[in-house]
C-alpha cells in the first residue's frame, strides 16, 4: 500500500485508502482511475435522461449539489480532512466550484432545457480539451507537446463521428441562438474551473476543496433554480433512485477522480479524457434505451479512443 503524502485525499494519518489512491508509484492507478473515471462521468449524462420524466431540471440541479456537499462534508469531518485557514484558501475553492459545478452544469442544463439539441450540447461540450490544450502554456505555463495535440486532434475527430448521426438530424435553423450561447459559456466556465483549480488548488486537501466546492455550488444553484425552476421532483422510487446514483456515485465520486486526475497530470492531457465521454454514452443509451448505434459512431469510437491513447503519452 503507498505511503500517504501530504496534499492527498484527506490528511487523516491512518488513511490507507486515499494513500493507494493517490500514490503515484502504482502503475494500475494510472490507467484504473482515467478508466473509473470516464465511466462515471459518462453515467451523468444517462442519469439526466433517466431523471427527465421525474424532475425539473434546475430543480434536480439544486437538490444534486446539496445532497453532493452534504456527504463530502460528513466524509472530510470523518476523516479528519485540513480545510483552508485562509480567506483566499476558501475562496479559491468556492470560485472552482461556482464555475466547474454551478456555472457548467446549470449551463448545460437550462440550454438543453430551452430548446438545444442534446447532440449538439455534446459536440460543443467536446470543445473543452481544445481550449484547455490552448490555454494551458498561457495560462498555466504547461506545454502541450506536439504528440499531444495530435492525440487531442484525434480525439475531438472521434467525438465528432459519435455524435455526427444526432448533429445531422438538428435543422440548424432551428437551433436556440440564447440557448446556444448559454452551452458554450457552460463548456468555457468548465475549463476555467479546471485551470483555476490547477493554478490555484495544488496543494489543498482534496475532500475538503471538493465539499467547499459544491458549496460554492450549491449557492448559485438553489437561487437559480428558485427563480427560474419548477419545483417539480416527483419522489418516486426511480427518482430518489436517480438521485442517489447522481450524488454519490456521478458526482461524489466522479468530482474526487477527477480533482486527483487534475493534480497529478497536465490539465491537456486530463481534459483529453472527456473525448471519451460520449462514445462511452452513446454505448449506454444502447444497452440501457435502445438507443441505435451507425457504424460511423463505432468508428469515431475507436478514433476517440486512440486519440486518448496518444494524447496520455504526450
Amino acid at each position: 500500500m503507498g505511503r500517504f503524502r501530504r496534499g492527498g485525499l484527506c490528511s487523516a494519518p491512518r488513511c490507507g485508502a486515499c494513500a493507494t489512491v493517490m500514490s503515484s508509484d502504482a502503475s494500475p492507478g494510472r490507467t484504473v482511475i482515467p478508466a473509473v473515471f470516464v465511466l462515471i462521468w459518462a453515467t451523468g449524462f444517462v442519469a439526466a435522461r433517466f431523471m427527465a420524466p421525474h424532475a425539473e431540471a434546475l430543480t434536480f440541479v439544486a437538490i444534486r449539489v446539496v445532497g453532493v456537499a452534504l456527504v463530502l462534508a460528513g466524509i472530510a469531518f470523518a476523516l479528519g480532512a485540513r480545510w483552508p485557514r485562509t480567506r483566499a484558501g476558501w475562496a479559491d475553492a468556492l470560485i472552482a466550484g461556482i464555475l466547474m459545478q454551478g456555472v457548467y452544469v446549470i449551463g448545460v442544463f437550462w440550454s438543453v432545457q430551452h430548446g438545444l439539441p442534446a447532440g449538439i450540447a455534446a459536440l460543443v461540450g467536446s470543445l473543452q480539451p481544445l481550449l484547455t490544450a490552448m490555454l494551458a502554456r498561457p495560462v498555466l505555463g504547461e506545454r502541450v507537446s506536439p504528440r499531444r495535440w495530435l492525440g487531442i486532434l484525434i480525439g475531438f475527430a472521434g467525438a465528432i463521428l459519435v455524435l455526427a448521426p444526432k448533429v445531422g438530424a438538428t435543422d440548424a435553423s432551428g437551433i436556440p441562438p440564447v440557448a446556444l450561447a448559454a452551452c458554450l459559456g457552460a463548456m468555457v466556465a468548465m475549463t476555467s474551473g479546471t485551470l483555476w483549480q490547477k493554478s490555484r488548488s495544488a496543494q489543498a486537501d482534496l475532500l475538503s476543496n471538493a465539499t467547499i466546492q459544491f458549496l460554492g455550488a450549491a449557492a448559485l444553484a438553489i437561487p437559480v433554480a428558485l427563480l427560474f425552476g419548477s419545483g417539480r421532483f416527483d419522489a418516486t422510487v426511480p427518482a430518489w433512485l436517480g438521485l442517489g446514483w447522481s450524488v454519490l456515485v456521478n458526482s461524489v465520486a466522479g468530482i474526487l477522480l477527477l480533482l486527483v486526475l487534475i493534480r497529478r497530470g497536465a490539465v491537456a492531457g486530463v481534459a483529453s479524457l472527456f473525448f471519451l465521454v460520449p462514445p462511452v454514452s452513446a454505448l449506454m443509451a444502447y444497452a440501457l434505451f435502445g438507443e441505435a448505434l451507425a457504424p460511423i459512431q463505432l468508428a469515431g469510437m475507436a478514433l476517440a479512443a486512440a486519440g486518448v491513447a496518444v494524447a496520455s503519452r504526450g
